[in-house]
């Protein structure tokens, strides 16, 4: 059985039967009225029959407001919009069994329908309403229309139950609409309306069905668009991963084999170290992880630079506990270290490096400044440009741009500076619908 939804607009059925009673009420009344002309009626009749004749002649003005055009396009395209609306949540998620069904569930419940399904090019993936005992959620596509419909990327109304092509004998669907659903202009399924007559295939149920079609056709392409995204981003971390600083290396490798020969004890614990950052940084495979493990994976790297400088690098860090648990992209913190040290250090004096993290206003602020060299100011409007302030491989820009597109308006990097003074890089990140890591296995 359809469901009743609120503001459903009235199928010409419901306006023939509306226009039949207000003609026989009329046809009646207008006897009693002819007949008071030439025989004596009591007064009350009378007065009854000229009542009848003015709610009569309301209810045909009524009628015809309620199934005037414009009105019907008004509650239309809110039934259509409100079937959008709440089908976003699920669709977002791309076209299977699971959301499928839902969607089929609840145009259902937003139209005069008597069963609503959902395919893909191959197999019936949604169906719900009349006929959802047989008609089987997996199976393939039994309508030749459904597939003409996908071949030729135009919609198709079904009049008979043999077009419908239902094997059940039983089947009370006989009629249907069929629309393809797209992504970029190519049919990806069909949307299909069924009805238990052809009287209710009209130009309103017809337009209906259309226009739901392009707006889940819309949503897809969203959920399509955003998956791609998402494997631009990992496949972008795969790239980064590859990208070693050769220098930090060779360095870091020179470092380990001149303690060899003087400290072999700690040379072996940095060698130990070694491998154990560098498959962090090959094996990485999460899009986003908590602050805590991108703090520890700076402080690894700050092992090797450590024992390279010893104490001309100090490193100082002030995290609020909240800022511990929020998901940031892997491969941040690490790059805005490792540019103090590759930019900052002085030739004699030490380097004083701060790392601090808070969360305000729903927003993580993420701040490594230091008290080195500074940037020129020639140079500095082209810092997060390609190719300037790389650490590990990893620039600056690649840093502002992940940030940008992963997180709210408002993310992103910022470098101040003043040359002899020193340098700030704050990473912005707006939390909007951001998870926090909390129960992470890191």
């Amino acid at each position: 059985m359809p469901g009743v939804g609120s503001g459903r607009p009235f199928s010409s059925r419901r306006t023939w039967v509306i226009d039949v009673v207000l003609m026989f009420t009329t046809f009646i009344i207008g006897i009693v009225a002819a007949g008071a002309l030439v025989i004596e009626v009591p007064r009350p009749v009378f007065t009854t029959v000229v009542v009848g004749l003015v709610l009569v002649a309301t209810g045909s003005v009524v009628a015809r407001f309620v199934t005037r055009p414009d009105h019907l396009k008004a509650l239309q395209s809110h039934q259509i919009l409100e079937i959008a609306d709440r089908s976003l949540v699920y669709l977002r998620r791309g076209l299977d069994d699971e959301t499928a069904q839902a969607v089929c569930r609840l145009a259902l419940e937003e139209t005069e329908a008597a069963a609503v399904a959902i395919t893909d090019t191959e197999q019936v993936l949604g169906f719900a309403g009349i006929g959802e005992d047989h008609h089987e959620v997996g199976g393939p596509i039994l309508t030749r229309a459904t597939r003409e419909a996908i071949e030729t990327n135009e919609h198709r109304i079904l009049s008979t139950r043999d077009e419908i092509g239902c094997p059940r004998a039983g089947c009370l669907l006989r009629a249907a609409i069929v629309v393809p659903l797209q992504i970029r202009n190519e049919p990806v399924g069909t949307l299909k309306f069924y009805y238990t007559t052809p009287r209710l295939l009209n130009e309103t149920q017809v337009t209906m069905v259309e226009g739901l079609a392009r707006l889940l056709s819309t949503q897809l392409e969203l959920s399509e668009l955003e998956r791609q995204t998402a494997l631009a981003c990992r496949m972008e971390l795969k790239a980064l991963q590859a990208q070693i600083n050769p220098h930090f290396l060779f360095n870091t490798i020179n470092t380990i084999a001149s303690l060899i020969r003087t400290d072999p004890p700690r040379a072996r614990d940095l060698l130990r170290e070694f491998a154990r950052f560098y498959r962090r940084t090959l094996e990485e495979n999460e899009e986003l992880v908590p602050l805590e493990r991108e703090l520890e994976y700076a402080r690894s790297y700050l092992v090797f630079e450590h024992a390279r400088f010893g104490d001309r690098v100090q490193v100082t860090e002030e995290i609020d506990a909240e800022a511990m648990q929020v998901l940031v992209p892997a491969f941040i913190v690490q790059p805005l270290v490792e540019n103090c040290v590759q930019h900052g250090m002085r030739a004699d004096e030490p380097l004083h490096i701060s790392v601090s993290a808070r969360v305000e206003n729903g927003t993580l602020v993420l701040a490594v400044a230091d008290d080195g060299v500074g940037i020129a100011p020639s140079v500095l409007p082209r810092i997060l440009e390609a190719g300037y302030g790389k650490g590990l491989g990893i620039a600056l820009k690649n840093v502002d741009d992940r940030l940008r597109g992963r997180f709210s308006t408002g993310s992103g990097l910022t470098v101040a500076s003043e040359e002899g003074v020193g340098t700030t890089v704050t990473a912005t990140l707006a939390l909007a619908d951001t998870p926090t890591g909390e129960g992470d296995d890191a």
